[in-house]
């Protein structure tokens, strides 16, 4: 199994995590279709979204993956007036990470994170391990106390 900055935090700091390979398509890339290659419910499986405000600067969201972000809530979660999802072209650069295999840990500079109050409703749920065709099972509180982040509502 490949090691990724994410997985390596986690190991350093010997928490709890379970890595779940997966095939994937280059062409289905989105949250759903890995709830179903891993044999998860999609409201499980979170996708992380980086998003740009106009007070702020950058800020991540994880959300379930059925569901879309609202900004407005987003924006307000985040102390924005407005905010809007990056470029895919600026996700890289950026965070260190690609779309589809974006993790909300171990990006190359820590971000205000803010991940969805559904997930405290779950002893753990899948992020992106941090590249495509692998998914973190965490404690989403472990997961909120190492970013940093707030439990809000992020989703209609």
């Amino acid at each position: 199994m490949n090691k990724t900055n994410a997985t390596r935090l986690l190991e350093s700091r010997k928490i709890v995590h379970e890595v779940v390979e997966y095939d994937y398509s280059e062409d289905k890339l989105d949250a759903v279709t890995v709830a179903e290659s891993i044999g998860a419910d999609p409201e499980n499986v979170f996708k992380t979204l980086v998003c740009r405000g106009d007070k702020t600067s950058y800020c991540v969201f994880c959300i379930p993956g059925n569901y879309e972000l609202n900004l407005k809530k987003a924006a307000v979660a985040s102390g924005n007036k407005k905010i809007e999802l990056i470029k895919l072209k600026e996700l890289q650069p950026l965070t260190g990470y690609v779309h589809g295999g974006c993790s909300p840990l171990s990006m190359k500079k820590e971000f205000p994170t803010f991940i969805d109050e559904s997930a405290i409703m779950y002893d753990t749920f899948y992020v992106s391990a941090g590249t495509r065709g692998m998914q973190l099972k965490i404690d989403p509180q472990i997961l909120k106390n190492l970013v940093n982040a707030i439990f809000c509502d992020l989703i209609d």
